[in-house]
């Protein structure tokens, strides 16, 4: 195992040590599932990534996703982060487009250029799937809130772009902020559920050139309160065209998630709906803020 590289990047980070650190192992191959699960668990962020083979498969590159507890068929911010890598360390040429084959199927990633940097990437997500509509009470209780606090015009429901997530709108930022979740009802809800993860969002922001304010929370993952989520924002993504969350929605969205825990992030959201079918993608900026070598 020793002799692999790795690379800690700050995904969706507005500036250096803020967004969503993410640790990228390359080469990794020969590692077994324990071993990977083992690395994840010592690098100890919400996810780990190991990209497998430099060789390009079927048009993209092999890669698994791990969290401290388990694998994950995919997840935003190590698609995005892992394509910037492979990019900047692998191929090392301005190409536009990388592709990533995980547990979920091919994922492209977009990346756009400034003086010769990659300034934004994108992803394209799998089409929303809209699931069971759950209790507004019940999640209330799950997070320390009163149903005044939720928006009812908008069901809690869980969304899943490739992992499902449960979205929560709430009405404001004082309710998104006092969202504190009690573990013993949280496990209990999850229990019967696809969706292991609560997304929490509100039309309401720090900072007011951007449209949205978000948190998310996934004890299930071994992660509290993640700073900023990819695949959960394309969730949110579909959601808000699926019921005209927001009045005439512009495209991207700006959403801030992350301040609760003094990493700020900023993630930006594509959707669009054709004849019945929702299209949606995520962008963010990644920064390379450390590499070495596995001992």
């Amino acid at each position: 195992m020793s002799g692999l590289k790795f690379y800690i990047v700050d995904v969706f980070a507005v500036e250096k040590y803020s967004g969503n650190p993410l640790a990228v192992v390359t080469g990794s191959a020969a590692l077994s599932d324990v071993q990977m699960q083992r690395i994840a668990k010592e690098m100890n962020y919400s996810e780990t990534t190991f990209v497998l083979s430099e060789a390009v498969r079927e048009g993209g590159y092999d890669v698994r996703i791990f969290t401290p507890e388990r694998e994950l068929p995919f997840a935003g911010h190590p698609t995005l982060g892992t394509a910037y890598i492979l990019q900047k360390e692998i191929i090392k040429a301005p190409i536009e487009r990388v592709a990533l084959n995980l547990k979920v199927g091919q994922i492209p990633v977009m990346l756009y250029y400034r003086e010769g940097e990659v300034e934004m990437l994108w992803m394209q997500q799998q089409p929303p799937r809209f699931l069971s509509v759950l209790n507004r009470e019940t999640v209330g209780e799950v997070l320390g809130l009163e149903l005044r606090d939720m928006d009812s015009r908008f069901p809690v429901q869980q969304v899943s772009t490739g992992v499902p997530f449960v979205m929560v709108p709430l009405r404001n930022l004082d309710a998104l902020n006092r969202a504190k979740v009690n573990r013993d009802k949280y496990f209990k809800l999850i229990a019967e559920m696809e969706a292991k993860c609560l997304f929490l969002f509100c039309p309401e922001t720090r900072h007011p050139e951007n449209h949205l304010s978000a948190r998310m929370f996934a004890d299930y993952l071994g992660v509290p309160e993640d700073p900023a989520t990819g695949s959960a924002n394309g969730c949110l993504a579909g959601y808000v065209v699926e019921y005209g969350y927001l009045d005439s929605p512009p495209m991207p969205l700006r959403v801030e998630q992350g301040h609760a825990i003094a990493r700020p992030s900023l993630l930006w959201l594509n959707a669009s709906k054709q004849q019945g079918e929702i299209s949606v993608s995520v962008g963010g900026q990644v920064m390379l803020v450390a590499h070495g070598e596995l001992l």
